[in-house]
């Protein structure tokens, strides 16, 4: 199974990428064989979508699309910023069309630096993905305190609770989310699917 991981912190030093690196690792770790692609926005944020020209550029966005498509599974790691996901978060989801994440499972991980972090997760399922068609699981990770959390490897000795807690949750989210990702191959695979009559969502 190939999984897709987004950092969406545009900081060129950010916490997001400290998490979306962790959550490859795990990725690695739960399931020998897989791939994971890991996409960071740190430094290196797209152009910004218009409907004039129909998103980032081919060259900047073809390689991206080509994981995307690969890709069985979604991780979107975004910090919480002034109680919003990045504008760089949506701007990316803007750019996805049907036909690289419909109909795959996406699994929200928000990152605060303080008690934050619940806000982006109502945003991000309640836009964001009428046109491309990702199916955000019912699972959501939220990583607070972040700079304090998830820095030593797994197994280490004298965890804080809450590093734990998180660690626990993140380990669990992410098994649902795999299985999500053979289950829903069944639906795409499906005759019911047609993206070409019905391009947008209602």
């Amino acid at each position: 199974m190939k999984f897709f991981v987004l950092s969406g912190s545009h900081r060129a030093e950010a916490q997001s990428l400290k998490v979306a690196n962790y959550i490859k690792a795990a990725l690695l770790k739960e399931h020998p064989g897989a791939e994971v692609f890991l996409y960071s926005l740190s430094g290196n944020p797209l152009p910004l979508w218009d409907e004039a020209s129909g998103g980032a550029p081919d060259g900047i966005w073809d390689p991206i699309s080509r994981e995307l498509k690969a890709a069985a599974a979604l991780v979107v790691v975004t910090p919480e910023w002034s109680g919003m996901a990045t504008p760089g978060v949506k701007n990316f989801l803007l750019n996805c069309t049907a036909d690289e994440i419909g109909h795959k499972p996406g699994l929200i991980v928000t990152v605060s630096a303080s008690r934050g972090g619940s806000y982006p997760v109502a945003e991000l399922r309640m836009s964001g993905t009428k046109n491309n068609r990702l199916a955000w699981i019912p699972e959501h990770v939220i990583v607070q305190h972040a700079e304090a959390n998830l820095n030593a490897p797994d197994g280490t000795d004298g965890l804080t609770k809450e590093d734990a807690t998180i660690r626990q949750r993140l380990q669990y989210a992410l098994r649902v989310l795999a299985e999500y990702g053979r289950a829903l191959q069944g639906v795409r695979a499906s005759s019911v699917i047609d993206h070409k009559t019905f391009r947008s969502g209602m």
